[in-house]
Order: C-alpha cells, then sequence, then structure tokens
C-alpha cells in the first residue's frame, strides 16, 4: 500500500528523534545522511550494497572518462552561466543570480572547478524525456549552465527560480524547490553531487530526501540565503550560497545515490 504524506512524516520525525537521542548519548553527530533512509522509499532498492569496484587506471587512466557526462561539448564560455540566455526567446518565471564560493575544510578557495547545475523550469518539470509531469515545458529554458571557479574560488548563474514538483516517494510527494549542482574536481571520478534550496519553504519539513540529513546544522547549510546585494534592480533576485568541499562544515553530498 502507498505510503500517505502523514506516514512519511511519522516516520521523519522517529528517525530524527532516534538521531537526537543518540547524540544526546554521545554518538558524534554525522553531516551525512543513511544511504537507506527508509522514508526515502527508492533509496532502498539505489544504495550500494557491495563494494566499490576497482577500475584498471593502471592499464588505461582514461577509460573511466569516456562515458562521463557533460553539459557541453566545447570549452566553458562566457554565456555558459547564463540560463537565461540560451535559446532565442526569455525563460518564463522569476529571474535569480545565485553566487558564492567554493571552498575546502579550512576555507580556503577551490580554484579553477568545473561546476555545473540542472533543475527544473518554473512550472517544476525538466527538459528531460523521463519527466512526464504535466505542468508545461519551457521552449527557452533548458535547465543546465556550467561555470569555472574563479581565483577566490567565486561562482554565479543566472537562471530561473524552479517550481516545486512530484515525484511519487508516496501519496501527496512534492519536492521542494531546488537546484542540483556537480563539482567536478580534477577527474570525473572525484564528482560531487549536491542540492541547493530556497529559504522559508513550506515543503522542507515534508521532503525524506531533504531530511534524510537528520543533523538540522547540517540540513541548514543546504539552504541558500537570500542576498540583497546581489539583487539587480529590475533584473534579479540573488541568493548566496558557499560550497564546502569537507570538515566538520562540509556540504551534504549525495554519496552512493
Amino acid at each position: 500500500m502507498t505510503a500517505t504524506q502523514g506516514d512519511i512524516d511519522r516516520e521523519i520525525a522517529r528517525g530524527r528523534a532516534a538521531y537526537e537521542e543518540a547524540v544526546a548519548g554521545g554518538v558524534p553527530r554525522t553531516h551525512h545522511p543513511a544511504r537507506n533512509y527508509p522514508p526515502y522509499r527508492s533509496s532502498a532498492l539505489r544504495h550500494p550494497k557491495r563494494p566499490p569496484i576497482l577500475v584498471a587506471l593502471e592499464r588505461d587512466p582514461e577509460a573511466v572518462e569516456l562515458a562521463s557526462p557533460v553539459f557541453g561539448e566545447t570549452d566553458v564560455t562566457e554565456l555558459d552561466n547564463d540560463l537565461t540566455r540560451q535559446h532565442p526567446g526569455e525563460p518564463l518565471g522569476e529571474r535569480i543570480t545565485v553566487s558564492g564560493r567554493l571552498l575546502d575544510r579550512a576555507g580556503h578557495p577551490v580554484r579553477g572547478q568545473l561546476i555545473e547545475i540542472w533543475q527544473a523550469n518554473a512550472a517544476g518539470r525538466y527538459a528531460h524525456q523521463r519527466d512526464q509531469h504535466s505542468a508545461p515545458l519551457d521552449p527557452h529554458f533548458t535547465g543546465v549552465g556550467r561555470t569555472l571557479t574563479d581565483d577566490d574560488g567565486g561562482y554565479a548563474f543566472t537562471t530561473i527560480r524552479p517550481g516545486a514538483y512530484p515525484w511519487r516517494n508516496h501519496t501527496g510527494a512534492w519536492r521542494p524547490a531546488h537546484i542540483h549542482f556537480s563539482l567536478f574536481g580534477a577527474a570525473f571520478t572525484q564528482r560531487l553531487i549536491t542540492q541547493m534550496y530556497f529559504p522559508g519553504d513550506p515543503l522542507f519539513a515534508r521532503d525524506p530526501i531533504l531530511q534524510s540529513v537528520t543533523d538540522e546544522a547540517a540540513r541548514q547549510r543546504l539552504v541558500a540565503r537570500y542576498d540583497h546585494d546581489l539583487s539587480q534592480p529590475e533584473w534579479s533576485l540573488g541568493y548566496h550560497w558557499d560550497i564546502v568541499l569537507d570538515g566538520p562544515t562540509a556540504t551534504w553530498i549525495e554519496e552512493g545515490r
């Protein structure tokens, strides 16, 4: 029988209470979720159950790169980070600027790193054949972009604020608005993936993917903050979001998903 939103809410609450009880008993706080988080139903089938397979890089070190997905067939251009200028017309929705820094555990900038993003459009639909949500597609918005971090670890994207969408984890399941981030490192084998959320979303408490990050402080690090200084008059609203790769204040990464 399909779970209801109430069923999922109760599972989330039980998991959070168990986590806080364990922390109160001396167990260290964890910044990453369990790979088989029960309220996130598909994680029961998707999480790794066996050790990683070693790739024989000593024989062919470039083999693992041959099937690596990238958003673009050429070098990164100055237009790749503006998702509102990739088509002849203007996309529909609220234009936003998302900016921040890529940092290591000591707060030092991580320079020259490829960051890619992908997202739903303003109606909550991806430009992908597997997304058959009844929301409309936007012919002027594909929803993918990329950029390289500068010498200060900085990045910036101009895009459209994505909409929420249903995802069938349970009856009444809706994902809060979010943008997926991919961080490549020096090679595809180092690729990390995470998600950025928007402040004040009423769907936060009901989303098992976000709530799988049971530590409150770690969960809040996934939420961007509105930054009026990044907003451009009569053009876009600004959001600031730093990404920390490791250490005690690391940004949650989708390990094993």
